[in-house]
């Protein structure tokens, strides 16, 4: 498994762009899949990899660029006007300045963010180009019959996968090669999903993949969350993709980039190998503890047990099946920030190391991932 390390986002930014070439480079990938957890820098990422690409435009003061992308900064092109005073026709505001709704009002926005947003929602929308808003609908059952309410503020979720299908929608349009997205030559995604269900994931990241099959642009997905993180490698063309694992290490303020290897990356086994990697090296904080009590959550719900402490190995000293279970749930309730990292006291280190070794031995895994790097 290959490691590449970085000093900083914007090397990393340079090797997505070497490792993809562009849409005439031979012996390149189409598609870039990256993992990393929350506040590693995955949106940071993204924006050095959109500002890589901004070429000053000859005798103007106007820049040039070549990447679509979507992440938390496409949110925030929408924003609600929520009518305080007559509490009657909310509205979703766009951006019109922005060069992400260039030419709507020609491309049959409506008929195409239908037909992804059916899949996942039962409102109705429409939009205003003129002022640059969106008004939604739902029809509701009452006695009457059926009734359409108009005006209506739909939910954060509901939001996010509007906007979520309204980008899918110009991808669609950049794989069209509609005249109005000519410059895009990548397209970049960062954590399409912040708030769905698992069922969701799985439907969003098909949705993604079976768009993204045949299309001439080279791009970017970067999440932290590891089943989305699975279906698209799984979906997507493996000879086509470049998977990696980002993480941090706080020691050497490194960027360490992971091949996954064609085996699909899963959140619970890299978990696991951190904390067995702590637990070896000695250098176990108390965030470690926190991370070990989201497995043993897990491994609980997997199996059916009303209780984390189910899942944690009864040893000589503690019979009962308490001792243990009451120090895990104490120690990991202390707010540990992951940023902030404090070590282990040595007594803790010995609760942290037996809880973990027991759970390893009561719950085979492949040894051969804890082996080497």
């Amino acid at each position: 498994m290959s490691t590449k390390r970085y000093t900083n986002l914007k090397g990393l930014a340079r090797n997505i762009r070497d490792t993809l070439g562009t849409a005439d480079t031979p012996d390149t990938k189409n598609y870039f899949l990256l993992f990393a957890y929350n506040g590693t820098g995955k949106t940071r990422l993204s924006g050095e990899f959109k500002d890589l690409g901004k070429r000053r435009i000859r005798g103007s003061e106007e820049k040039a660029r070549d990447t679509l992308y979507y992440n938390a900064f496409t949110e925030d092109l929408f924003t609600w006007y929520n009518d305080l005073e007559a509490d009657t026709d909310r509205q979703l505001l766009f951006n019109t300045n922005s060069r992400f709704f260039d030419g709507l009002r020609d491309l049959e926005m409506e008929t195409r963010i239908r037909e992804f947003l059916r899949v996942h929602a039962d409102f109705d929308f429409t939009i205003n180009y003129e002022d640059g808003y969106v008004s939604f609908s739902r029809e509701v059952q009452n006695r009457e019959g059926a009734e359409t309410i108009t005006g209506i503020k739909i939910s954060r979720g509901e939001e996010n996968m509007f906007i979520w299908c309204f980008f899918l929608a110009i991808v669609q349009l950049v794989k069209l090669e509609a005249l109005s997205y000519d410059w895009v030559k990548y397209i970049y995604i960062d954590d399409p999903i912040s708030s769905l269900d698992d069922n969701n994931v799985v439907a969003v990241a098909c949705q993604l993949a079976e768009l993204l099959k045949d299309c001439q642009i080279k791009t970017v997905i970067s999440t932290h969350h590891a089943l989305f993180f699975n279906v698209m490698y799984n979906e997507l063309k493996k000879e086509s993709t470049a998977s990696r694992f980002l993480s941090f290490d706080k020691e050497t303020c490194k960027y360490i980039v992971k091949n996954t290897g064609d085996t699909p990356f899963f959140h619970h086994v890299a978990l696991l190998k951190e904390l067995k990697k702590a637990a070896d090296s000695g250098k176990i904080y108390t965030y470690h503890f926190n991370i070990l009590r989201n497995l043993l959550e897990k491994t609980a719900a997997f199996h059916g047990f009303d209780n984390f402490s189910a899942c944690i190995k009864l040893e000589d000293d503690d019979l009962d099946g308490v001792i243990y279970a009451r120090m895990t749930n104490l120690l990991s309730h202390g707010n540990h920030s992951m940023f902030n990292p404090v070590e282990m006291v040595d007594d803790n280190k010995e609760i942290f190391k037996k809880v973990l070794i027991g759970f390893m031995e009561t719950y085979k895994f492949n040894d051969d991932l804890f082996t080497g790097e």
